[in-house]
């Protein structure tokens, strides 16, 4: 492909991804394929000779787009909402003009500069204590691809940071901190590590947060049985039910143990951080008083294109004394006077995308006033999602609503005295109607055993006519269940 070739492909790529995105509406939520789909439809190699570049992008509207979950689609409710902006995919267009591996400053100087700059500008628009900024030379933050990598790297610097002070401990002896709404990611980093993970119980008369209490018997059992906690992972807005660790009595207890690491997991809410009005809410001075490390998705809830995660270290000496590996071939005179930041040192691989560009871009293009908007308008359709299940005869919360997720089940006031399997199997009936339809995507969950569903709000295309029409479609399909379980019961 020649430059002219590549000018007439990019022209059509962009008609076509604008058309896309005005069809959006008209297209079923859900891919309709089979599984094994694709394989059915290609050859079973590579050509041998290059084909038409015409056809090729043809065959992406024939095959792939088929294949697609629409995640921006105004009728996306399921897990947690995945950004995708004008401006983001534009910041990737550019991004990936020019190849930037980014392993260290002199690699490109701007794919180094221009992320320390952000990850500045970001801290500062969610209100980030100053001892997180790039600016101090102490803290500081950096671009991962997943809140589960930014927990992983969370592990290892804390890790390292408690055997340098612990020496003779040996590793068997560490244990990781979760709780059991803690997302997958914190055993996925002792899984990653070989290390114990201690999920600490909540429940639902606290809100399915972790207290303080919880924490201190945990701790006084562990220490006693010889052994070392040495991070807690806890969360602002946990996947299941959004719940809020309560950072406040956790740093209470955890003055006691001075080597425990708080890693704050803020995936989906800490965008909302950029509302002052929700930062009492999503616990920002104890965060900014308490955690040594900070994570939030902007690819979530932040109109950034995958992958945009954001981790904030209050001591970056944790980090690259424990992933600082620099062989000669890698050495810089600017690194070896430690004048720039090397990158490299604060993640596990070597390389890394230019992402810091399309947080450019955004971040211009929106403005702080747009990201408020955003995120507002989210919380304001959810509350008419909320108030809708509150006042119905057929529904009830399983957990308290919070910014942009509600999560509830079906439970008939008509019955009011059926049990929690009775209930379950009810509301399995129930999901898996909404789980049939092409026509809306939501997604269920167990809290301590209660199967519920959950209504995420967050494409940037939903409106009320579309949480109006969701309300039709889950009550229409709540009340289809309710009357075959009746018939199936011989009530």
């Amino acid at each position: 492909m020649d430059i002219e070739q590549f000018r007439r492909a990019g022209y059509q790529a962009i008609d076509r991804i604008c058309d896309y995105y005005i069809s959006l509406r008209d297209k079923p939520v859900s891919s309709q394929v089979e599984p094994g789909y694709l394989r059915r439809a290609l050859p079973a190699s590579a050509p041998i000779e290059g084909e038409d570049f015409q056809l090729i992008a043809d065959d992406y509207q024939k095959y792939i787009i088929p294949g697609l979950t629409h995640w921006q689609h105004p009728s996306f409710f399921a897990y947690f909402p995945a950004a995708c902006t004008f401006e983001g995919i534009l910041g990737e267009l550019y991004a990936c003009s020019a190849s930037t591996p980014g392993f260290n400053w002199s690699a490109s100087p701007a794919c180094t500069e221009l992320e320390a700059v952000v990850m500045d500008w970001t801290a500062q628009i969610l209100g980030l204590d100053k001892s997180f900024y790039n600016t101090t030379e102490v803290g500081g933050g950096v671009i991962q691809t997943s809140a589960s990598d930014s927990a992983l790297i969370a592990a290892v610097a804390a890790r390292s940071r408690y055997i340098r002070e612990h020496p003779h401990v040996a590793m068997e002896k560490l244990v990781l901190y979760t709780t059991t709404q803690t997302h997958s990611l914190g055993k996925k980093a002792g899984l990653v590590l070989g290390l114990k993970v201690r999920a600490l119980e909540v429940t639902a008369e606290d809100d399915f947060a972790l207290r303080g209490e919880t924490l201190e018997v945990a701790l006084k059992e562990d220490v006693n049985a010889g052994l070392h906690p040495f991070i807690l992972v806890a969360t602002i807005g946990t996947t299941s039910s959004g719940a809020v660790d309560r950072l406040g009595e956790i740093a209470d207890v955890a003055k006691h143990h001075p080597f425990l690491w708080l890693h704050v997991d803020a995936a989906w809410a800490g965008v909302a951080l950029v509302c002052p009005e929700y930062r009492e809410a999503c616990q920002l001075p104890a965060v900014n008083t308490y955690a040594d490390s900070f994570c939030t998705n902007f690819h979530k809830w932040g109109l950034i294109n995958f992958d945009a995660s954001c981790l904030w270290v209050r001591h970056r000496k944790h980090l690259t004394d424990a992933l600082d590996i620099t062989p000669e071939f890698l050495r810089s005179k600017q690194g070896d006077a430690g004048t720039v930041i090397d990158y490299r040192n604060w993640h596990l691989g070597l390389g890394r995308r230019f992402r810091s560009l399309k947080f450019w871009f955004v971040l211009r293009s929106r403005g702080v006033n747009g990201f408020q908007k955003y995120i507002t308008d989210c919380t304001k359709l959810n509350a008419r999602f909320a108030e809708r299940i509150r006042e119905s005869d057929q529904f009830c919360f399983v957990a308290k609503p919070f910014l942009a997720l509600t999560v509830f089940r079906l439970a008939p006031k008509s019955h009011p005295h059926l049990t929690t399997l009775e209930l379950n199997t009810l509301n399995r009936a129930f999901y898996a109607r909404l789980a049939a339809r092409s026509d809306i995507a939501i997604t269920q969950t167990d809290l301590n055993g209660l199967f519920c569903v959950r209504m995420a709000i967050g494409a940037e295309k939903t409106e009320e006519m579309d949480v109006d029409r969701a309300l039709d479609v889950i009550g229409q399909e709540g009340r289809t269940a309710l009357r075959e379980w009746e018939r199936t019961c011989g009530l």
